[in-house]
């Protein structure tokens, strides 16, 4: 939902918080106040799409205007400012305009915006525009795609918004079939005060220009943008923090970081493996009882080993969801001893470890699997036969007990279920098992698990707030790479091509070409995919965590391909200040959680945030907890003294800020002021329409399979 015109009145108890800027000039009774919010005036495009929703990520409140409706209001001076209390108003700290002139030639809606953004400094950013004298830059050196062109950010750009990069901007070029991106590369025009921040080479040729820079003139600063995204796409998601930063002059409220956490489940357990030839896994449930022979995926000692090198190597804990049960039944089988428990549990301290339940039962339904698919037992009545809350109880206690004894370092709050069973899976069991909120209150669960693919939001369930964690598609019956290709080609291929065909029906999935090879597909097709895909969810600020399965770190070790592509990529694309964030599951659950209420009191209208002179308040219901991203040095003001405000990170303070005990008010002291920005240059004139509306078929439309977190719906993922 866009967070639209959200005044609010502070109601008792609300949060207070004060944040201290540099003085303007004038006596601060002739102060203005200006509201932190941000404008975003839309034409449908793609590119002010993918802008507005970096802002609702973030929690930054903004107001849309949709040009083609026609009750929309008029952008004049009544409505970008007024008097509040006697003092003039700025009702924007910032705009996003389609390009810059959406409105024509003379148009009044310009000039006002012209006048307000003059009065109050308030920057403006032109999401799309094409390259012409009056954006500060010269006619384009090039014009075309720019599917794999690798841009750089310049000396500028790294000392001004785009520090946190590591230098290069690739472009995606994920289908040759397919139009990913257009743009324009410029130079500045000659007499402009233009200052490129993003640049590129044209394709096939020398000449460079730029796609990002700043342009100040007639008393105003745009940051001019040539090339059309979507929201999406790697390249936004790159810029699109230096993009807000500098829309909001580095103090906004709402905050982002980039997060990776990877779950292991089914440790010390052991899961059935693909057959090549039936096409299912026998012993599991998509094999018809009796067919197929069972043949089980463990971890060695050997594994565990590697693990732990791999974990500290790579600076990346991984989280380990344990079955107890699982060892204690290979001890049973092998004359009391366990080699790959014994290494992993010396190894304990380079792991997170998360309950698992004690031997990873089904914990929703009881399951009839004599056909496939399974369905739910019923009662004699005909009502659904549930597992009993004594069981649930058991496997929960029993492996906190084992994990105990083992003196793995636990959060006793953390649980992940067994194929995260006991919450709803449709279409068999449409209802979260009744009997799992009571056992999990009776456990003092306060995050479970949950499969993103089927619940992407959190939600409540007794006691417990849920976790979606995304499902990589390394699928859990594969040991080998073969194994993998195998079932990957099974599920996305034609029935033509020897597939099952789900592909070409499905909403979600796209079929494949052809079969992959045996031998090469897991590197040169499914590696390179499956990590994009993650690495989409952590550049969109995404806490979430991922979860691959032990089997995956067994054999062929296939997990780990994807995972280093992940942290490899990101290394080369950004730079120290902005490091990888890796909470456990309970600081992730904690992070939703208060994401949530701030995004349901700005959803509401019951959150404001202004500037007057040197402070800035925002004022929120009680309780909820106010996210804001300020220069790095801020201190807030304690009961006693002060402290520094949040954590840096991108060159930036950011955190969550509420008050004491005994305070209903926080005070922030800023460093330094921000960026004023310097003037020159002439007014800008209108687009010329036909250049406003060229955009290639197909260019910012593509979305890679998987991109926006589907999951296919045959994937094997629910183990």
């Amino acid at each position: 939902m866009n967070r639209t015109a959200r005044a609010a009145a502070l109601g008792a108890g609300a949060l207070l918080i004060a944040l201290s800027l540099p003085a303007q000039p004038a006596a601060a009774a002739e102060q203005p106040r200006i509201d932190l919010r941000v404008l975003v005036v839309t034409d449908g495009g793609p590119a002010t799409a993918a802008i507005a929703a970096e802002l609702d990520a973030q929690g930054t409140p903004f107001t849309t205007v949709d040009l083609r409706r026609s009750g929309r209001p008029a952008i004049d001076a009544a409505f970008l400012a007024d008097t509040v209390d006697g003092r003039p108003r700025a009702r924007f700290q910032a705009v996003v305009l389609p390009n810059d002139n959406p409105f024509g030639t003379g148009s009044a809606e310009l000039a006002a915006l012209a006048a307000y953004e003059r009065t109050y400094n308030v920057p403006q950013v032109d999401a799309y525009t094409y390259a012409r004298p009056e954006a500060g830059l010269q006619k384009p050196e090039y014009s075309g795609s720019l599917d794999g062109v690798r841009a750089e950010v310049t000396a500028a750009g790294e000392a001004g918004p785009f520090g946190y990069l590591a230098g290069a901007v690739p472009f995606e070029d994920n289908s040759p079939a397919v139009g990913e991106s257009y743009g324009h590369l410029a130079k500045p025009a000659p007499g402009a005060d233009f200052t490129p921040y993003v640049e590129a080479t044209a394709p096939g040729g020398s000449s460079r220009g730029s796609l990002v820079g700043e342009y100040r003139h007639d008393g105003r600063r745009e940051l001019v943008v040539t090339f059309v995204y979507n929201q999406y796409q790697q390249q936004f998601r790159l810029i699109a923090r230096g993009v807000v930063d500098w829309l909001t002059q580095g103090v906004r409220i709402g905050a982002s970081r980039n997060y990776f956490a990877v779950h292991v489940d089914d440790v010390f357990g052991s899961d059935d493996r693909w057959d090549m030839e039936l096409n299912c896994t026998p012993g599991d449930i998509d094999c018809p009882p009796g067919q197929g022979q069972q043949d089980g995926i463990r971890m060695t000692p050997e594994d565990a080993t590697y693990a732990a090198e791999w974990s500290e190597r790579r600076g990346l804990p991984l989280d380990l969801a344990y079955n107890g049960g699982g060892s204690e039944l290979y001890r049973e089988e092998n004359g009391g001893d366990d080699p790959l428990a014994d290494q992993l549990i010396e190894d304990r301290s380079a792991f997170r470890w998360v309950n698992h339940t004690y031997n990873h039962p089904f914990l929703g339904c009881e399951q009839d699997t004599s056909k496939v698919p399974w369905s739910c037992a019923k009662n004699a009545d005909g009502s659904t036969k549930y597992v009993s809350r004594t069981e649930i109880d058991d496997q929960v206690s029993l492996n906190r007990a084992w994990g105990t004894r083992a003196e793995l370092p636990l959060d006793n709050g953390e649980l992940v279920t067994g194929e995260h069973s006991g919450l709803r899976v449709l279409p068999q069991q449409p209802d979260d098992n009744p009997n799992l909120a009571p056992a999990l209150g009776d456990n003092g669960v306060r995050w479970l698990g949950s499969d993103n693919s089927r619940e992407p939001g959190q939600r409540q369930v007794g006691p417990s707030l849920t976790v979606p964690r995304y499902p990589m598609n390394v699928f859990y019956n594969a040991g080998r790479e073969a194994e993998q290709v195998d079932e990957y080609n099974w599920i996305y291929t034609r029935k033509s091509d020897g597939g099952s065909g789900l592909c070409e029906n499905s909403p979600v999935t796209t079929c494949l070409d052809k079969p992959l090879d045996l031998t090469t597909g897991y590197p040169d097709h499914i590696v390179p995919v499956e990590s994009a895909i993650a690495l989409g969810h952590v550049l969109s600020g995404n806490p979430r965590p991922h979860f691959i399965h032990q089997s995956n770190l067994a054999e062929d070790r296939i997990g780990y391909p994807v995972l280093d592509q992940v942290l490899d990529t990101y290394e080369e694309l950004y730079a120290p200040s902005a490091p990888l964030v890796k909470p456990r599951m309970a600081d992730i659950g904690a992070e939703l959680r208060s994401r949530a209420a701030w995004d349901a009191a700005l959803g509401a209208g019951r959150v404001t945030a202004y500037r007057i002179g040197d402070t800035v308040t925002v004022q929120a219901p009680a309780g909820v907890a106010a996210t804001a991203t300020m220069p790095t040095g801020t201190r807030q003001q304690l009961i006693v003294g002060t402290g520094a405000f949040g954590s840096p990170y991108a060159g930036r303070s950011s955190g969550w800020v509420s008050p004491g005990l005994l305070q209903d008010r926080v005070t922030l002291t800023l460093p330094s002021a921000p960026p004023a920005g310097r003037t020159g240059g002439g007014a800008p004139a209108a687009v010329p329409a036909a250049r406003r509306a060229h955009v290639p078929p197909g260019a910012a439309t593509y979305v890679p399979p998987g991109t926006a977190g589907h999951t296919p719906k045959s994937l094997p993922t629910g183990r």
